[in-house]
């Protein structure tokens, strides 16, 4: 099999980390804040390059290629390695949530059970408590592989990477399944191709302006789509540094993804729309004199909807600290779409747009250039007119594969035709409008409520009760429909 590092250019993320460990050996990849704030850890190019090529060779001894491996780590250096190790391997990666402590492993289990993986990555802590809670029939029928063994021991990691064989990846072949988050029904796998993953970092590094001289702090969870392409894969694809961290370390202290900003002079970073509102909840001026945050050039906000308010209470509240209001960056995607849908030049301020709503919405940039977007009426599926609110339809090459094993579901949804038969087009499932160019994304498909013939967003109702009385904490409540059927009037 000939060695695809002798390409003049690399065209999957395989090649492009090898490429990257030639010549950039001793740059660092990736550096993880241990405890959030001080301890850290790395890997450079060709550290990852060793430990993914000995974790591909002990897999290609137990496995074949396109076999699923589910990956069970918690976030840190030692998932990337094992997820690169996936790739090198030639299986199809399945990132999961690793389990927690007297939690329930249904999730795990149907993630096991619907991918049909042959292969479980973990750690050897993961496996003993694992042990202890899943279903026998589990452990019996996968193969768990500890891989901490591997990369701590230099004698295996030199030995094993000496007999991996080279994959030279096609690009219509599946890198992952990315799973839905299955909070309303069965998490289901997106089929998401080494083609679909070239397209979307391309889009982002052009949108972001990413080069060799972007730097990125990323607490996202790394098993997500915004959290693993947008954090890991990009910044290599690009070949710029990131510094990573748990989300559980921000999630106890905010004010910790702001220092490593500024510690770290980070021009990328960001998350959803919570995360700028639970900064400001613990916004402590006194005790941030040292923070600088002028280098944030890329303040992405995307996952979910965007609030004008918070975006305005945010610049004003860091403008001391050097925060520039149009580092803002209002995004729209989805995991059926790889990642990125819509997103500006980085140069470009995010739009308000007055549409019937509470307060004006946030734009989410332009469409991929080179991909179709339709506002399309979800029970006709003729195109709306425009400055009609519709469902969002999308073709292109970013669009995923379909889902793992579910054609019915992945006819429906994948392969959409307008009522004139012209198709196929994902539906993405949410609504919104095109104003001069930009999406606007106005809501959720199946979370709209109709009273009195009303349409009602959940985010309006939310933010209305949230912002009625001081109590009442932003971002920590819900409005959903009720499952109870309506009470008979006397």
């Amino acid at each position: 099999m000939r060695d695809s590092t002798n390409r003049a250019e690399p065209t999957t993320l395989v090649e492009i980390l090898r490429h990257r460990a030639i010549h950039q050996p001793q740059q660092i990849a990736y550096q993880f804040l241990l405890d959030g704030d001080h301890q850290t850890a790395h890997l450079t190019y060709q550290a990852l390059n060793q430990q993914a090529r000995a974790i591909a060779a002990h897999l290609q001894s137990i496995a074949s290629r396109g076999d699923r491996v589910v990956l069970l780590y918690p976030p840190g250096l030692e998932y990337i390695a094992a997820f690169f190790g996936c790739l090198y391997a030639g299986a199809i990666a399945v990132p999961a949530y690793p389990p927690k402590p007297n939690r329930s492993l249904d999730r795990i289990q149907t993630i096991l059970h619907d991918s049909q993986a042959q292969v479980a990555l973990t750690t050897q802590a993961i496996l003993t408590q694992i042990k202890a809670t899943l279903e026998p029939a589990w452990l019996k029928t996968t193969h768990w592989l500890t891989t901490d063994a591997i990369t701590t021991s230099p004698e295996l990691l030199g030995s094993l990477s000496q007999t991996w064989q080279a994959q030279t990846p096609a690009l219509e072949v599946i890198a992952l399944l990315q799973y839905t988050s299955g909070s309303t029904a069965t998490p289901k796998g997106v089929k998401i191709s080494y083609a679909n993953l070239w397209h979307n970092l391309s889009a982002i590094q052009h949108l972001f302006n990413h080069t060799s001289e972007s730097k990125g702090v990323i607490w996202l969870p790394p098993y997500h789509d915004m959290g693993l392409i947008g954090g890991i894969l990009q910044p290599l694809f690009v070949g710029f540094p990131v510094v990573l961290m748990a989300p559980a370390l921000f999630m106890q202290r905010p004010l910790r993804w702001l220092k490593a900003i500024s510690q770290h002079r980070a021009t990328t970073s960001g998350g959803p729309n919570f995360a700028y509102d639970r900064c400001l909840a613990q916004l402590e001026p006194d005790s941030l004199s040292d923070l600088d945050l002028s280098c944030w050039q890329v303040a992405f906000n995307g996952a979910e909807p965007i609030r004008a308010e918070t975006l305005q209470r945010f610049a004003a509240a860091l403008a001391p600290f050097g925060f520039q209001p149009e580092a803002f960056y209002p995004c729209y995607g989805l995991a059926e779409a790889t990642l990125l849908v819509s997103g500006n030049l980085r140069s470009t301020a995010p739009q308000l747009h007055p549409i019937a709503s509470p307060s004006p919405l946030i734009g989410c940039g332009q469409p991929l250039p080179d991909q179709t977007l339709l506002i399309v009426n979800p029970e006709t599926h003729i195109p709306c007119a425009p400055g009609e609110i519709g469902e969002i339809w999308l073709s292109g090459d970013s669009v995923a594969q379909g889902y793992w094993n579910r054609p019915q579901e992945t006819a429906e949804t994948f392969n959409a035709r307008l009522a004139d038969g012209q198709g196929s087009f994902l539906r993405t499932g949410d609504l919104g409008v095109l104003q001069t160019g930009e999406l606007v994304v106005t809501g959720r498909l199946k979370d709209l409520l109709i009273i009195r013939g009303q349409n009602h967003y959940p985010q309006d109702i939310e933010q209305t009760v949230q912002t009625s009385h001081p109590a009442l904490q932003t971002g920590a409540g819900a409005a959903v429909r009720s499952p109870l059927p309506r009470a008979k009037p006397w």
